[in-house]
């Protein structure tokens, strides 16, 4: 007895639906990566998706904002007064926007050789081969010639930038801790690197290099290693005041002197975990770096984390609309805004520390001045110095934690004025017709380094509300 057509639907319906529906993601087909490999083409064998989305990272651009990018731009004719502040550092020859992941390495060999300076320690966010390198060489790996130390990696890796090892175990691709100072500042904030959550690390992977670090000497200026400056801090809460304590506790941790106010001083470095963790509201609501600037993404029927990290400006306030409602023209405005508002106190920040400094230079070639007057000066801006250059260092305008940054601005404005305001008075009872503004002589500076780097005023991005500098 033949069925009723009815009696078939059940099947008919299943058949359209199969049809009908998009093919089921699959797995990827994993083969093993060999245990220490650093190559990412060969990760990219097993993990195509991630690896095709990495090589993004070569595209660079500026986004939406006339802030920071991952183009190679002029640091130093962006904001000029820094020729001021780091004339006699390596930092006031060159000092240049960095570009994607993909060149960390490239742009390291390409900047002028006064970069390099300090030796083989220059590699070790650099390269994914520094921790293999200081494991072999020891004490060497600090205190050899940066040529010398590079020469030991392959050659056909001599350009390599960032590593998928440097992230992941290729075990398992749990996310893991590569530079072995990482581990060390987690155990002085009283963090246990084994104890890291997920989310944690989706931060702290990051943060392995976006952070300030401390490059110590000995009595004849060689590295003796590197460390962060961590240990009078806090789980989230490291602020510039530690930072500066850490500073000032070893002559070991100055690793310059300042041209035109004698002074030693230690240097703060991308202090990008720093003022994010230090109570952002992000960071308070349990957003990690890789949220934001690796959100994920769909690749046909595959859902991947985006290993294009960029900002969210680059990629339509995509990893914003996450959580945010708003639309991303309206988020975009507010993160303009914002960086629009910290420019304003860094230029006002960072021109009264360039007249504090060039106060002090005057005073410092002044016969008969007032020594303890001109210390105290020295004192106030040694800590204008450190704020400016906190906020200035830090590869988001602002933005990761608006209100601490506008605070460290507002106390570096605070303390390069009281630093100018001590100079002037040294002058004054030394004899001395003080300017109302001193010449801050970038004329000086038109060529640095062997490179003859030129200063470009077409690019100057010092903003204020009210029009002045």
């Amino acid at each position: 007895m033949k069925k009723a057509w009815w009696a078939w639907l059940p099947v008919l319906i299943l058949l359209f639906l199969a049809g009908c529906a998009p093919p089921r993601a699959e797995m990827v087909k994993t083969a093993s990566i060999p245990s220490g490999e650093l190559d990412p083409a060969v990760w990219g064998k097993v993990y195509p998706l991630e690896y095709d989305s990495f090589m993004k990272t070569k595209e660079g651009g500026q986004g939406e904002s006339k802030y920071k990018g991952s183009e190679l731009k002029d640091k130093l004719s962006e904001y000029p007064f820094q020729l001021v502040l780091l004339e006699g550092w390596g930092f006031g020859i060159e000092f240049n926007e960095p570009r994607g992941h993909v060149y960390m390495l490239k742009d390291q060999l390409d900047i002028d050789p006064s970069r390099r300076k300090p030796g083989g320690v220059c590699l070790s966010c650099k390269s994914p081969y520094a921790p293999r390198l200081k494991e072999q060489m020891g004490l060497a790996y600090f205190q050899q010639p940066y040529d010398q130390v590079h020469a030991m990696i392959p050659q056909n890796h001599a350009e390599l930038g960032l590593s998928c090892a440097d992230c992941h175990d290729p075990a398992n691709m749990d996310l893991k801790l590569s530079r072995w100072f990482m581990n060390d500042a987690l155990k002085a904030l009283g963090k246990d690197p084994a104890g890291l959550t997920r989310q944690e690390k989706r931060t702290l992977v990051c943060a392995q290099c976006h952070n300030t670090y401390v490059i110590p000497r000995d009595q004849n200026m060689k590295p003796v290693g590197l460390f962060l400056p961590w240990q009078k801090s806090q789980w989230g809460h490291i602020t510039v005041e530690d930072i500066e304590r850490v500073l000032k506790s070893d002559p070991a941790n100055l690793e310059w002197k300042h041209n035109p106010t004698g002074i030693k001083l230690g240097h703060i470095r991308h202090p990008e975990f720093e003022l994010y963790s230090n109570g952002s509201v992000h960071w308070r609501a349990g957003v990690a770096c890789a949220d934001c600037h690796m959100p994920y993404e769909r690749v046909g029927s595959s859902k991947i984390s985006s290993h294009h990290v960029q900002s969210p400006l680059k990629d339509n306030m995509r990893a914003c609309t996450q959580c945010h409602n708003q639309s991303p023209q309206w988020l975009r405005e507010q993160v303009i805004l914002i960086q629009d508002r910290v420019n304003n106190m860094y230029t006002r920040a960072g021109n009264a520390a360039a007249q504090a400094a060039k106060a002090i230079e005057l005073a410092n070639k002044t016969a008969g001045v007032n020594q303890e007057l001109l210390n105290q000066a020295k004192q106030l801006y040694e800590k204008a110095y450190y704020r400016v250059t906190f906020v200035g260092a830090e590869n988001s305008m602002g933005f990761h934690n608006p209100e601490e940054a506008l605070r460290v601005l507002g106390d570096g404005l605070y303390y390069a004025d009281q630093a100018l305001m001590k100079a002037r008075e040294a002058l004054v009872k030394a004899g001395v017709q003080v300017p109302d503004k001193f010449d801050l002589e970038l004329s000086r500076y038109a060529k640095r380094g062997t490179k003859g780097v030129p200063y470009k005023p077409e690019e100057n991005l010092e903003f204020t509300f009210d029009g002045t500098k």
